[in-house]
C-alpha cells in the first residue's frame, strides 16, 4: 500500500504562486510514473501534469509555460510550480503515483488551492 501525502494548497491572489509537494511512502518511487489531477467543483478530474522515471514531462493545454512538475527520487517526493496563477486554476489537487507494471494506480487525498481575482 502506497500513501500520498499532498501540501502546499491554500490562497492566492490572482497572478500569485504556489508551489505543491506529494511525498510517497512507496519503495518504488523512482520508477514510477507521478502526476498531479485537479477537480473543480462540478468539474470531472483532469490531468494537469505527469513526470515519468526519465523525467519526461507532460502538461495540459491550460497550463503549459505556466506550471512545472518535477520529482526528488531521493526525497520520494513530486512538485508542482505553478506561476502566474488564475482564478480557474482553482481545485483541489492530487497527487497520483502509477505503479509500473501493474495498471495500478494511488491517489493522495488533494489539496485545495483558491485562486481569488
Amino acid at each position: 500500500q502506497v500513501q500520498l501525502v499532498e501540501s502546499g494548497g491554500g490562497l492566492v491572489q490572482a497572478g500569485g504562486s504556489l508551489r505543491l509537494s506529494c511525498f510517497s511512502s512507496g519503495v518504488i518511487f523512482s520508477i514510477n510514473t507521478m502526476g498531479w489531477y485537479r477537480q473543480a467543483p462540478g468539474k470531472q478530474r483532469e490531468l494537469v501534469a505527469a513526470i515519468t522515471r526519465d523525467g519526461i514531462t507532460n502538461y495540459a493545454d491550460s497550463v503549459k509555460g505556466r506550471f512545472t512538475i518535477s520529482r526528488d527520487n531521493a526525497k520520494n517526493t513530486v512538485y508542482l510550480q505553478m506561476n502566474s496563477l488564475k482564478p480557474e486554476d482553482t481545485a483541489v489537487y492530487y497527487c497520483n503515483e502509477k505503479i509500473i507494471g501493474t495498471g495500478v494506480d494511488y491517489w493522495g487525498k488533494g489539496t485545495p488551492v483558491t485562486v481569488s481575482s
